[in-house]
């Protein structure tokens, strides 16, 4: 198999089991020995390929504690290779999307160990929102604060209603949002995501979009409607080419210009002998709908 093929195959990893927290079960049973289950912070369904993942602690604004983002993890890990998943939508209960960190954990009654597990797992959980082999996409109907910020520019798409809102405020309460920053200073233009980071002010969700942290802003009523035709017309595609683009798209964006062409022009070939690159252009031709096998296996020649 060609190296670009291999370019979106996750590698194996240690995750916590989060079965109380969602729609799936991580076989772990009371008193036998294994990591007890977690409160339940957010809650699954999966239907015609689409994993919805809701944050679901309204109470707490939907903090990203360390508890919430092991289940975000597992969650999003849960049988990650399989062909019936096609693209993720993370969504959340109540009025704030995110509020970033549970500022409890960070205080100084938890020590330098604990705050290293809580700033480790989430860039964990931001940097492997890219490293799927499916499609991730913000839903957001609300406030969108520092980690919470950096979760939806860390995700592919991101959609958002009108009323959302952003910001990184960690400069008000003396912890700038350097983390946040890693994925903020990606997603906008250098200068409007430091005066977002100096000054702490949160910004609309259209000059969110005017600046590239989001995809589209639509009216609340049909946030879930819009949200839902790009991840079903996603679901149209075939698994292994969406797989093998996004991986290529974010490795490339790293390269200097000729080495992107170079990389990328490789991967066109070997995206070729896919049995969907084969299939596509052959439907193309014959003037119908492609079949997908959703297979990462090469086309016989």
């Amino acid at each position: 198999m060609a190296a670009s093929l291999r370019l979106w195959r996750l590698k194996p990893s240690r995750i916590l089991r989060c079965s109380v927290a969602s729609g799936f079960s991580s076989g772990a049973t009371a008193g036998s020995g294994q990591q007890p289950q977690l409160e339940k912070l957010t809650s699954t369904r999966q239907q015609d390929g689409i994993r919805h993942i809701i944050l679901n602690n309204p109470k707490k604004r939907n903090a990203l504690s360390l508890s919430m983002l092991k289940c975000l993890r597992d969650d999003i890990l849960h049988d990650i290779e399989s062909q019936a998943l096609r693209v993720i939508i993370i969504s959340a209960e109540g009025p704030v999307f995110s509020a970033g960190h549970d500022l409890k954990e960070l205080s100084s009654e938890q020590d330098t160990k604990h705050h290293i597990e809580v700033f480790e797992t989430c860039a964990e959980v931001m940097t492997l929102l890219q490293k799927l082999p499916v499609p991730v996409i913000a839903k957001v109907n609300g406030l969108a604060t520092a980690a919470g910020c950096q979760l939806v520019a860390s995700c592919d798409i991101a959609v958002a209603s009108e009323k959302s809102r952003f910001a990184t405020p960690g400069v008000n309460i003396g912890l700038f949002c350097s983390t946040p920053a890693v994925a903020v200073g990606r997603a906008l233009s250098r200068k409007v995501a430091l005066e977002m980071l100096f000054t702490g002010e949160p910004i609309s969700a259209h000059d969110a979009l005017l600046h590239g942290l989001l995809s589209r802003v639509v009216p609340e009523d049909k946030l879930e409607e819009e949200t839902m035709k790009i991840a079903r017309k996603i679901c149209e595609t075939s698994r292994s080419v969406v797989a093998l683009g996004k991986a290529t798209f974010y490795k490339q964006m790293a390269l200097d210009l000729d080495a992107a062409y170079k990389m990328t022009s490789q991967v066109m070939v070997d995206n070729l002998t896919l049995k969907d690159g084969r299939e596509g252009i052959e439907a193309f031709v014959q003037k119908r709908k492609p079949t997908w096998s959703h297979s990462v296996n090469t086309a016989c020649k």
